[in-house]
């Protein structure tokens, strides 16, 4: 079945298939038709990065989302993502107001809940979205109650995630969402993201239906609890394409708050382009690699969790590899490339496009060495000549120095010589060719 086919099968679907209704006093008023914002009449310590751990840790690899609607899920598209990763340890009683930065436009806003590190159910009895006006305050008459197959509260099992019910109104591209999420007795090694260049707040006690940000007075730099988020696109056929990388993916580098990680360009591209994909997630983790656990579950044990199950997924764009040949493991290019044809192959088999970028160079970072500089030539050797992808994306040629082309570009150097900064963000983003992410299997 091609791409397309798929995509009609789904619009049918669309059709068959009725909003779930909210109750109670969380009953949710439409959006008026001229309205050109997601609102409505209202309802009602920073985090390090996450530290390595072994691969005996819970995968959640396999986990299904056990509560909310699953189904329906599948009718969006992703129009923002964060990896799940293993944060600290979860704190009862606490409020989380997260904020994040949307990339396709739609209505029937959806967010999902995971709980894929825990070791015990999770129960979230509160759950908003708004619109940001600035800091933890909110846009008046925003904030409004999601619900899950009805309900206000939603227990999550370990090792799983749910999917909340739509909310009716619709969502501009380029939105600040904030989802707010209070727990009554959160306990154990809590899920989230840990490095999200991007300052939310934190409450004690459950404060989420207020738009005011007096009771966000703490501040975090993760998001926890919250790893997607989809809406309803107007035209059918709108796709999205997910970013699998690491630290360079996840924007380290690049201005916090200001959401100019490349795959925000890319977004802001695809936003004015003339192509079917508009969304775009974000799935880098700092510090990630491809074959090994450590600074997040290997890029090939995540990749159904955080890629392969976001809604509209037309193309994975797999852009890593520099962690596993600087980590001095004995990695190998055949390793790698065994890796990357790993991930090729069931994105392919679940009927996704791949398109691969080149390694970029990091002469000057502590771990570079000559060695290390020759499995990433023959890696990229292998991205820009095997045929195996979709679509190529050259971002070491554009990242590199042209009179030593194992350092990067001093203007385009984040500092560290292994991390772009937001020009070099930019730069990477221009560079990839968007009809390359418009395809179909």
């Amino acid at each position: 079945m091609t791409g397309r086919s798929a995509r009609l099968l789904g619009l049918a679907a669309v059709l068959l298939t009725t909003v779930a209704c909210q109750t109670g006093s969380a009953t949710a008023t439409p959006v008026s038709p001229s309205s050109s914002q997601y609102s409505s009449q209202s309802s009602g310590p920073a985090s390090a990065q996450p530290s390595g751990r072994s691969s005996a840790q819970p995968s959640a690899r396999s986990a299904q989302p056990a509560a909310g609607s699953t189904a329906s899920a599948r009718h969006g598209v992703v129009t923002w993502g964060a990896s799940a990763d293993q944060l600290g340890q979860g704190t009862a009683d606490r409020g989380y107001r997260l904020v994040v930065h949307t990339s396709a436009a739609g209505s029937d806003l959806r967010v999902r809940l995971s709980n894929a590190f825990g070791d015990r159910p999770l129960t979230l009895d509160s759950v908003y979205a708004g619109l940001q006006s600035a800091g933890a305050a909110l846009k008046p008459g925003s904030n409004r109650r999601l619900t899950f197959d009805g309900a206000r509260t939603v227990t999550v099992p370990a090792g799983a995630t749910a999917w909340s019910d739509p909310l009716p109104g619709t969502l501009p591209a380029g939105s600040d969402l904030v989802v707010s999420l209070h727990s009554p007795d959160a306990a154990g090694p809590a899920t989230g993201h840990g490095m999200a260049m991007q300052t939310s707040y934190l409450a004690q006690g459950d404060h989420t239906a207020e738009e005011s940000a007096a009771n966000w007075t703490d501040t975090t730099g993760s998001w926890w609890y919250l790893d997607s988020v989809s809406v309803r696109p107007k035209d059918p056929d709108t796709g999205a394409v997910v970013a699998l990388g690491d630290s360079i993916t996840d924007g380290w580098a690049s201005t916090s708050d200001q959401n100019r990680r490349w795959p925000d360009y890319l977004a802001r591209r695809l936003q004015k382009a003339g192509t079917e994909v508009k969304g775009v997630a974000d799935e880098g983790i700092s510090g990630n690699q491809v074959l090994a656990d450590g600074a997040g579950q290997a890029a090939l044990e995540r990749l159904d969790r955080d890629v392969l199950s976001q809604p509209g997924l037309r193309t994975v764009f797999l852009f890593e590899g520099v962690n596993d040949i600087k980590a001095h493991t004995g990695v190998t290019a055949a390793d790698l490339i065994a890796g990357y044809r790993e991930i090729a192959r069931r994105a392919h088999a679940a009927g996704k496009c791949v398109v691969a970028s080149t390694v970029g160079p990091f002469e000057g970072w502590p771990e570079w060495d000559q060695a290390g500089d020759a499995v990433r030539r023959q890696v990229n050797q292998y991205i820009r000549t095997s045929g195996e992808f979709d679509g190529i994306a050259d971002f070491d040629r554009i990242l590199r120095s042209p009179y030593d082309q194992a350092r990067m570009m001093p203007f385009l150097d984040g500092g560290d010589h292994i991390h772009p900064n937001d020009k070099g963000m930019q730069a990477v983003a221009d560079s990839v060719d968007l009809a390359s992410l418009d395809c179909d299997r």
